[in-house]
């Protein structure tokens, strides 16, 4: 419609006037439209000119237009032909996730479980089209009720796939029509997660789980996380608990724990290194999570080692043992062993032993790896911090002569680094910004008397949060201050600096990547519909960011700070397409 009207304009008025001329036009009307007031229809209310409060009514609303207006009449004239809106993938590409084709991995020669690891090398450039929901895909329950009930039309696990799963599985869920409900107390190992995790927290030495912040536990990676029930308990406890689990194409346990409100990522270590740094997390957890870890040389292991924080936990639960060979009667396998004799060596020491779970802690003291026997795993030769972005597995011990080797214990929670409070000072204001935009009343013409303010939003109004941009993690914190109900996943890009370790070390969650070719069309495949996206730039920037928001079908405004700045807010949010 808009190209039309543009065509039409030529026609009447000839070639195109100074873009100058029209801004100065425009300003003009928009002038005596505050002053006079409209009665003609659209974004502006019908007022008596001898009321004069309904000039303010429409004051801000006219000042946002105007913004907007300039910023689409500027796009005009730049741009020779503005471009159509992206068309919708057909279902085929309902699962698609880039980087992740387990038939051209195969085709690559990928085996042994590398064929489900990360390959961007192989992934071809398709067509630009926009992936839809499922079709029966429904808007989720808010957090925390959302945490136990999620509509069974949003994943991929299908009904027959329920049906034939184990029976630990269907201790996990309860398939109602056409919903999933969580029994967080009823299944995740043997007793319940409740007393599965109190038993943890009693063989590292603690009264209760809710000891764990006090014993530097604030952060946990969870391997092969289920369906996040564990998680979703730690959570509770105020300890955030990162699920990552190997790419699957169907029943995906990172898709069910993100369905759930829970910090989850792809995550697969049988040949890369996991994009986090040295020394990132103070716990890491493994049940029944399927790896073998006397595979490769210890090498899983060693990489457990070096994301782990000097005293820090892996809790290990799994069958202590089971057969080999074909007869009943030939003796048991201890499933320990292989690793009993890597974990000595690589400093770990085992604090307890209980029903199938195990528990060994990290050596804090790096004197430990010099009095080693001879012949044992040596200690890698970087002597600094390296970005770490899904680099090959190493053979050797990591982060022994890293700054941050703190052990967890004596961690300190006081002053903050210059960088970080200046962070989170810009990220509290920014966030009363967001949140108040972040309510359907900015796309709605619903009149607002003078005086008025807008709703506050609630508390859980989102849940699942990305900050493509995080910095110091400004953001996450400005979120637990004021007592918000969501978690973040604070992204720090490759390009920037590697601020990950300052993130992990307030106990965040946080990851290392590179920004994709498509940004937008990558931005709408992971945004649920109805959800939304808010940039901040400079205005020449937001002004490039709104024409490529529109294509991607996001219903998006421009926001003046009313600073003095030329700093902008692009508020978009995703439709819910059908079709």
């Amino acid at each position: 419609m808009r190209s039309s009207w543009f065509n039409k304009f030529s026609a009447i008025f000839g070639p195109r006037p100074p873009l100058s001329w029209l801004l100065l036009c425009l300003v003009c009307v928009l002038a005596l439209i505050a002053v006079f007031g409209s009665s003609s229809s659209g974004a502006f209310y019908s007022v008596t000119p001898t009321r004069v409060p309904d000039i303010y009514t429409n004051y801000r609303r006219l000042k946002e237009q105007a913004a907007v207006d300039y910023l689409e009449l500027r796009s005009l004239f730049l741009a020779p032909s503005r471009q159509k809106e992206i068309d919708l993938c057909g279902k085929e590409r309902e699962n698609h996730v880039p980087c992740y084709n387990v038939s051209a991995s195969l085709i690559a020669g990928y085996k042994d479980g590398e064929e489900f690891d990360r390959h961007c090398e192989l992934s071809r450039e398709g067509e630009q089209c926009l992936i839809r929901a499922p079709k029966e895909y429904k808007i989720p329950l808010r957090w925390p009720t959302g945490r136990d009930v999620i509509w069974s039309g949003n994943v991929k696990i299908t009904k027959d796939q329920f049906l034939s799963s184990g029976s630990m599985t269907k201790r996990l869920m309860l398939l109602e029509e056409n919903q999933i409900a969580f029994h967080s107390e009823d299944g995740l190992i043997f007793d319940g997660v409740k007393d599965y995790s109190r038993q943890i927290a009693e063989m590292i030495g603690l009264g209760s789980d809710y000891e764990f912040l006090q014993a530097g536990v604030r952060n946990v990676l969870d391997i092969g996380c289920g369906f996040g029930s564990f998680g979703a308990h730690l959570v509770s406890l105020k300890v955030m608990a990162v699920c990552i689990a190997a790419y699957e194409a169907t029943g995906s346990q990172v898709q069910l724990a993100l369905e759930r409100g829970l910090p989850a990522m792809l995550g697969n270590f049988i040949a890369r290194q996991l994009p986090y740094p040295s020394l990132s997390f103070d716990m890491v957890h493994c049940a029944q999570c399927g790896i073998l870890w006397d595979q490769k040389d210890g090498m899983l292991l060693l990489e457990v080692d070096r994301v782990l924080k000097p005293g820090g936990y892996f809790v290990l639960t799994s069958p202590t043992g089971k057969p080999y060979g074909s007869s009943s009667n030939m003796k048991k396998r201890n499933a320990l062993t292989p690793i009993e004799d890597l974990t000595q060596d690589i400093c770990w020491s085992l604090l307890a032993q209980q029903d199938e779970t195990f528990i060994w802690q990290k050596t804090s003291d790096t004197n430990c790896y010099t009095s080693r026997k001879q012949g044992a795993i040596p200690l890698c030769k970087e002597d600094h911090e390296i970005q770490t972005y899904y680099r090959p597995l190493v053979s050797c011990i990591s982060g022994t002569t890293i700054k941050r080797w703190i052990p967890i214990q004596n961690r300190s929670s006081g002053v903050q680094p210059e960088d970080i409070f200046e962070d989170l000072q810009v990220m509290r204001a920014a966030l009363k910004n967001y949140w108040s935009l972040l309510t359907p009343l900015i796309f709605s013409d619903h009149p607002k008397r003078p005086g008025d303010e807008d709703p506050v939003p609630p508390f859980n109004m989102v849940r699942n949060v990305m900050d493509m941009n995080a910095h110091y993690g400004g953001l996450n914190a400005a979120f637990l201050e004021e007592r918000k109900s969501v978690w973040v996943m604070n992204v720090v890009p490759v390009g920037a600096p590697n601020t990950l370790p300052l993130i992990l070390d307030q106990g965040f969650a946080g990851v290392l990547h590179d920004c994709m070719k498509d940004l937008f069309l990558e931005m709408d495949r992971i945004l649920r519909p109805e959800g939304w996206v808010v940039l901040s730039d400079k205005m020449g920037t937001i002004e490039m960011a709104r024409m490529l928001a529109t294509q991607v079908r996001w219903e998006a405004r421009v926001i003046d700070l009313q600073n003095g700045s030329d700093q902008r807010l692009l508020v978009c949010q995703k439709p819910f397409l059908r079709k």
